[in-house]
């Protein structure tokens, strides 16, 4: 018997019937006649009605407690589906199970799987050190479903605590700083970041790209992020202590460049670029650094990527998960491909954007591994 075990079913058509098979062939690998707890992805296409689809898990699992989402893409340690109807289970035998905690204490690490419109930073600055993605579809308008005890979640999010395992939590941002050192925010308005050093933010910006892109018409904004920092700034970019902001646009007119965030005047930000080999190079830092706080081989690991960042950015592969299945072959592994990543990070919870999120877990001292 194991304690974790994953199963994958993809088909042309979506159907109740997949989620049946993922469950079942998850339990059959842990060797279960009932699972404790069972984490259910499905690809957009269940979105709308994903019931019938939570229901077959149930029964597959002889379990009520079935936690998931719906997300434009999902994975496992052994496929990952980003254009087809499919479904990724992770059953839960005994000693370990995901469980609702309403008094969270400040240091509970805390499954959170959330919709696009149930996120705000009330909520994400409660007690418990938050960790998981955002539901959605390739365009994080359409219909996305969460899903906690077998039910839809009507608020649109649910948290549990992983109970029976120990686990540590890091997340990959992956980007090839522009500059050595940040910037002071010298002078911003709303979302705008007007200047930075005393001198115009988008002139720091062009004279800050590689060579080859200089010379286009077009700023490559899908490319190029603003690197916020925290505590000390010299330092800051080399040892990762930054949040990163998509530009939303560059404006020649006053030479501001307009971010997802609110800037403020005093910070310290740098221009960074999305670069696969960086992305790649810090995921494996990432990896080495997390299997060192656990102190061992994890027995199980969740990860979720942004889908900005899954096999389209990588060519056509997902180097990311690869990394993992390298570093821990045969180790259970589930996830999926979101519209925005959250962890802890800097002593707060934050939401991430091209980011890759992984938490990996040892089942607890007491916990048979038979």
């Amino acid at each position: 018997m194991k304690q974790v075990a994953t199963g994958f079913a993809t088909h042309p058509s979506a159907s109740e019937a997949l989620a049946h098979q993922a469950v079942s062939v998850a339990m059959q690998k842990a060797g279960l006649a009932i699972a404790s707890s069972v984490l259910l992805f499905l690809t957009p296409e269940f979105a709308r009605d994903p019931l019938p689809a939570l229901r077959a898990a149930a029964r597959a699992a002889s379990c009520t407690q079935i936690i998931g989402c719906s997300a434009a893409g999902i994975l496992t340690e052994e496929d990952w589906v980003l254009d087809a109807p499919a479904a990724a289970a992770m059953v839960f035998g005994p000693g370990v199970s995901l469980e609702t905690r309403h008094d969270t204490p400040g240091n509970d690490l805390l499954l959170t799987l959330a919709a696009p419109n149930a996120i705000h930073t009330e909520w994400l600055d409660k007690p418990g050190r938050r960790f998981g993605g955002v539901s959605g579809d390739a365009t994080g308008q359409g219909p996305f479903g969460v899903w906690q005890g077998g039910k839809v979640a009507q608020i649109g999010r649910c948290e549990v605590a992983v109970h029976g395992a120990n686990g540590v939590v890091g997340v990959s941002q992956g980007v090839r700083p522009l500059s050595q050192t940040p910037y002071a925010v010298t002078q911003s308005e709303g979302l705008d970041v007007q200047a930075l050093g005393g001198q115009p933010a988008l002139n720091v910006l062009a004279r800050a790209l590689p060579l080859e892109l200089r010379s286009d018409d077009i700023f490559p904004l899908h490319l190029i992020m603003a690197g916020i920092t925290y505590g000390e700034h010299v330092t800051a970019i080399a040892e990762g202590r930054y949040r990163l902001a998509p530009i939303i646009a560059v404006n020649p007119q006053d030479g501001s460049v307009t971010l997802s965030v609110r800037p403020l005047e005093g910070e310290q930000l740098f221009w960074a670029m999305r670069q696969p080999l960086a992305a790649e190079s810090d995921m494996r830092l990432t990896v080495e650094r997390l299997q060192q706080e656990l102190g061992g081989t994890p027995d199980f690991g969740l990860c979720f990527p942004c889908m900005g960042r899954g096999p389209y950015f990588y060519g056509g592969v997902d180097r990311d998960l690869q990394l993992v299945q390298q570093r821990f072959p045969g180790m259970p592994l589930i996830g999926f491909y979101g519209n925005g990543e959250i962890a802890p990070f800097n002593g707060s919870n934050q939401l991430f954007q091209y980011a890759a999120v992984l938490g990996l877990f040892s089942v607890a001292d007491g916990v048979a591994r038979v």
